[in-house]
């Protein structure tokens, strides 16, 4: 204890309030019902319990993109939350599968309709919303680009904002789901459809890669002469599914829909021994964390800058080094929960605009790295990437919940007239 309380003296001044303000966090609204055997959270899938849950990926998931800035990976700051990104997204999606099959089975002809409001209108509208905001903000800014990219990413082919396909992926998920459930009877086969199309998805960008790798000679992303003529949908995050974070932390949404389909079942077995089962689940999952590790030491997703080509055989491998781990950490986290789990006005406030704040993240990172200088007009000293983290919070938060309350203004105009006539 005392050897870690001395190493955390050793942190950085903003290691130091995360660590204590997650802490604080994680305690308060806490329902805890360890020690008491016979004794679960009952509320633990609840929509509030997921909703603080997904407020803690959201919050995650912000300081994951901060840790990314070059100057936080220099000096080691927020180190833990540099390659944990996968992690925190792979709650939403769990969540979000889980939703769909309790809503399935909840409300009555929930697939009438679907494509309409759970796609178009809760997904699709979001989207574009997001994507006009930060065309304006990028036109206004002054950023130079050709007018065929401006064309596609306004239609949205290309990306705008490259923290943006999370929706993307998800409406996808969600049309799978629709199309499956609406034509297929029978559940288990609808169920296989979805994993089998879920692998798809991984092993498209193995053979994607991170750019348009197959557009010229061999290897010319080495060569910096050749790089500099690259056409703009060659560079890196341009188009869809370029880049490991798009696939990699998708498995978790089929978790979330089997958790869901077979909730009594798997709730009734875990309560019976329930320390031992869980113990065993966490090692499990451990293991598949240790997997996934290696997958990424051993072989890689960044293997086209070794001179060897795309590196797609790397890649496949990588990919089904990480499949088991997301499979496995939505169970377990919601298996955790029906001993302890939080819910207070923090977590529920980011759970209620995490999609928003997430999506606004890269503006508030770009419009506040002035923050990171020494130099810079507010006067920090050696608390500036302390100030310029809380300003990125402040700002997502202020220009996610902006984005949300322009969406849903959008979202009465646009569905009002047809709502009204299905209510009655």
């Amino acid at each position: 204890m005392l050897e870690f309380l001395k190493d955390l003296t050793a942190w950085s001044i903003l290691d130091q309030v995360v660590f204590y303000f997650y802490l604080i966090l994680f305690i308060w609204g806490g329902t805890n019902k360890f020690g008491k055997k016979l004794e679960f959270n009952d509320d633990h899938t609840s929509l509030d319990a997921m909703k603080s849950l997904r407020g803690f990926a959201a919050l995650g998931v912000i300081l994951h993109h901060i840790s990314q800035e070059q100057i936080f990976q220099q000096k080691g700051v927020l180190s833990p939350f540099v390659n944990a990104g996968a992690y925190f997204v792979a709650i939403f999606f769990f969540c979000s599968g889980y939703g769909l099959i309790k809503s399935l089975d909840s409300k009555k002809d929930y697939l009438k309709g679907f494509i309409r409001h759970r796609i178009v209108r809760a997904i699709v509208l979001p989207f574009y919303v997001n994507v006009l905001i930060y065309g304006l903000l990028m036109f206004l800014s002054g950023y130079k680009l050709p007018k065929e990219r401006w064309i596609f990413n306004c239609l949205g082919l290309t990306m705008m904002n490259e923290y943006a396909w999370f929706p993307i992926v998800l409406a996808v998920l969600y049309l799978v789901f629709f199309l499956c459930f609406r034509f297929i009877k029978n559940r288990p086969v609808c169920l296989g459809i979805i994993f089998l199309f879920i692998i798809a998805l991984g092993i498209g960008f193995c053979f994607n890669g991170h750019f348009a790798w197959w557009h010229g000679s061999d290897n010319w992303w080495l060569n910096p002469a050749l790089t500099k003529k690259a056409l703009w949908w060659q560079a890196e995050k341009a188009l869809w599914f370029s880049g490991e974070w798009w696939v990699n932390s998708v498995p978790a949404f089929f978790t979330g829909l089997i958790f869901a389909n077979y909730e009594k079942q798997l709730s009734a077995f875990f309560k019976k021994a329930y320390a031992l089962k869980f113990h065993v689940l966490l090692i499990i999952t451990m293991i598949f964390y240790k997997l996934s590790s290696f997958g990424q030491m051993k072989f890689g997703y960044w293997t086209e800058w070794m001179g060897k080509g795309p590196g797609i055989a790397d890649k496949v491998k990588t990919y089904f080094c990480q499949v088991p781990l997301f499979l496995f950490l939505g169970l377990t986290i919601i298996i955790f929960m029906m001993k302890y789990h939080v819910s207070n006005p923090v977590s529920r406030f980011f759970g209620k605009y995490s999609l928003h704040t997430y999506l606004m993240n890269l503006a508030a990172l770009t419009a506040l790295r002035f923050l990171q200088n020494a130099d810079s007009p507010i006067k920090a000293g050696k608390y500036n990437l302390l100030v310029y983290a809380l300003g990125v919070i402040f700002l997502s938060v202020l220009l996610g919940v902006g984005e949300q309350k322009l969406t849903e203004l959008l979202q009465k105009l646009l569905f009002k007239k047809k709502d009204k006539k299905a209510v009655s």
